[in-house]
């Protein structure tokens, strides 16, 4: 599936499936639109005033991506579509503050 455009540049959301090159197509295009179809509906983020936006549980996907304001020397995530700023991450993390936490990496062809 392509990508979402923001001023002509991949953005947002991205999913894809892998497959047998020998695999039914509409059965891949099945699992594509279930795997959209549930990862549009988490939210791992919400909207605090007057903090502004916050994580909404203990569990927070994202896709990393390339931040283009800082040279790529920090990574822009994309949380429920919106591009998060990895400094901006970390204050909203701080609302957890002496709490543990699990970075897992996982290839991008996986459900998470």
């Amino acid at each position: 599936m392509e990508p979402e455009l923001r001023g002509g540049d991949p953005g947002g959301y991205e999913f894809q499936v892998l497959g047998d090159a020998e695999a039914d197509l509409f059965e891949l295009l099945a699992q594509l639109v279930a795997r959209t179809r549930r990862a549009l509906a988490l939210r791992h983020l919400k909207y605090e005033p007057p903090f502004g936006l916050g994580i909404a549980d203990l569990l927070v996907r994202a896709r990393i991506t390339w931040d283009s304001d800082k040279d790529g020397r920090a990574p822009l995530l994309i949380i429920d579509g919106l591009e998060v700023p990895w400094e901006q991450f970390g204050r909203m993390l701080m609302s957890f503050e002496g709490w543990q936490f699990k970075l897992e990496i996982r290839d991008r062809s996986g459900e998470i």
